[in-house]
């Protein structure tokens, strides 16, 4: 039986409200490794001191990964392979936080909070590790790139009766001189 969004949003507070935090970050944390191992698994070709015919290459012990969720810090241990590589599908490479933590960075710097309280924002919402000035703004540079699509996209798919326009000035200093 699947539980609806909301089912699970009050499960999820009532493990928080019950100190349960912890337990879901070692659930997740398990969970996660589990699947990196099968994923590992069928990569290789055969599980750990398993010998087949069907194997690519061996295992070569682990790397540690940090994964910053919204359950807090998960130490992640990603298999290192001797010959090629191996990379698990469920993690984005080169990214440290998860895409639920992502969208909050993004949401904080949208309504103007500084680099620097994004951190203290991250940590109060239980990534020990908190994010770093440039990490947020790797994050945020990634905004740009929707911002231009949002701005250039085709208007011309239908028809608009009514144009509400709003501006926000801002002072900014242009050579020099305040405008």
């Amino acid at each position: 039986m699947a539980l609806s969004q909301s089912d699970l949003m009050r499960l999820l507070e009532s493990l928080r409200a019950a100190d349960g935090v912890e337990s879901i970050r070692v659930l997740c944390e398990r969970i996660l490794q589990e699947l990196i191992e099968a994923e590992a698994t069928e990569a290789i070709g055969a599980a750990p001191r398993e010998h087949t015919s069907e194997r690519t290459t061996w295992r070569n012990g682990h790397r540690d990964r940090l994964l910053t969720s919204q359950a807090g810090d998960l130490d992640l241990k990603i298999p290192k392979v001797r010959t090629g590589s191996f990379f698990p599908s469920l993690l984005e490479r080169r990214r440290r936080i998860d895409r639920a933590l992502f969208a909050v960075v993004m949401e904080a710097y949208v309504h103007g909070v500084s680099t620097r309280s994004v951190d203290d924002l991250v940590k109060a919402l239980g990534a020990d590790s908190g994010i770093s000035k440039s990490e947020v703004s790797r994050i945020c540079g990634e905004l740009d790139d929707e911002l231009v699509a949002f701005r250039e996209r085709p208007l011309d798919h239908t028809v608009f009766p009514y144009v509400f326009l709003d501006a926000t000035y801002c002072k900014a200093r242009v050579n020099h001189r305040i405008v």
